[in-house]
């Protein structure tokens, strides 16, 4: 593979201009639909339950099946960003020859009424990744006619994670995050998940020097009505992608980035000759995803003259706001020296504090601008 400062200057190049920021929605993506028709087999899969398109995409014809979806939770759309970079990549013929040993299926936004609406549900208020096995939405539907029509030899199950997320239990957030899901309740290690694991692996190496001790695993308890873990009891390796939290990219065109390292390092490794998918040890040294963190930490202030000195945790809220999201700061938790960390902390070294609107600064509350004096 070409080394890590390559891959980055590749990457750079493959970023598709049209699509940014965190609101991605069926109508956003049609022109690259209709831009790519010539380029790929693009067909309509079904509908939402609103009347929306679901669209597939076929790339390639090679050996390997791979089966990928985005924006099965309406709000998470960098990996819908990063797709469709990848897809630019193969259509400018920038990437490598280890991509034509595969053959793509991609459904770039599987839940596009909650793409619409910025929500993690569909317009029944279901998680479509809690109905895997009683398949009541028409979005859980396509995707199943699609898994079995398709017949894949590995999924990718692609998703977005809050900034509340660490990698270990240490003050590095989870960047990117992965898991090879259980297949039954015993957690067993199969060989399908094996080599969901081995890719894995490889994955965390390729990121190493960019997001160094970034990455994390997700917990494995074992859910069939989950759709990771319900195809991989079909014994298809299926990968889960998170795209988590960089820095103060809070609109994830970083992240963007490294999660399309990460799926075309995945697509590499299943598509090159005399990649060893049998070598998942070092699976389990990836540290595990903790909830250690806060947007804002205001350390070491008084809500009032004479009172104790406490700590401020403050939460973003996003909020659809005339099609932009929008970030609403509001207080989380307030308790003297709280044990997590945050992606910005001010230290108030034992000052009072005051809102400047007059807001009492108490949980729940927005928190737009602060005194500290």
């Amino acid at each position: 593979m070409p080394a890590d400062s390559k891959i980055s200057e590749l990457i750079l190049r493959l970023k598709e201009p049209s699509l940014f920021h965190r609101y991605i929605t069926h109508e956003m993506i049609a022109p690259l639909l209709e831009k790519y028709q010539n380029t790929f087999h693009i067909e309509s899969i079904g509908t939402s339950v609103e009347g929306r398109p679901i669209h597939g995409i076929k790339v390639g014809k090679g050996p390997q099946k791979v089966l990928m979806w985005s924006q099965m939770h309406g709000n998470e759309s960098t990996t819908t960003k990063a797709i469709f970079d990848l897809l630019k990549g193969i259509s400018d013929k920038a990437l490598d020859t280890s991509l034509e040993s595969c053959q793509l299926y991609i459904i770039p936004i599987l839940n596009p009424d909650g793409a619409y609406l910025y929500t993690r549900h569909n317009a029944n208020d279901i998680d479509l990744n809690r109905d895997a096995q009683e398949l009541s939405q028409p979005e859980s539907q396509v995707l199943r006619k699609v898994f079995d029509k398709f017949k894949p030899d590995f999924c990718f199950n692609l998703h977005g994670q809050r900034t509340i997320f660490s990698a270990g239990k240490v003050n590095k957030p989870a960047t990117l995050s992965f898991l090879a899901p259980a297949q039954d309740k015993d957690r067993s290690l199969t060989e399908n998940r094996k080599k969901a694991m081995a890719i894995i692996v490889t994955i965390h190496k390729e990121l190493q020097n960019l997001i160094p001790d970034q990455i994390g695993i997700y917990n494995d308890d074992f859910n069939i009505n989950c759709v990771g873990d319900s195809f991989q009891s079909q014994n298809v390796p299926t990968l889960l992608f998170e795209a988590g939290h960089f820095e103060l990219d809070y609109e994830r065109e970083i992240v963007r980035k490294y999660m399309l390292i990460a799926i075309v390092t995945a697509l590499r490794t299943i598509g090159g000759s005399g990649n060893d998918l049998s070598d998942h040890s070092a699976y389990f040294q990836i540290p595990g995803n903790e909830k250690l963190f806060y947007d804002i930490l205001i350390r070491d202030v008084k809500l009032e003259e004479d009172a104790q000195s406490v700590d401020i945790a403050i939460q973003y809220q996003e909020v659809l706001i005339d099609s932009k999201v929008e970030f609403i700061p509001k207080i989380e938790k307030i308790k003297p020296a709280l044990k997590k960390f945050a992606h910005r902390t001010i230290f108030g070294n034992h000052n009072p504090i005051s809102n400047a609107e007059n807001k009492a600064i108490v949980e729940g509350n927005e928190i737009d601008f602060v005194v500290i004096n």
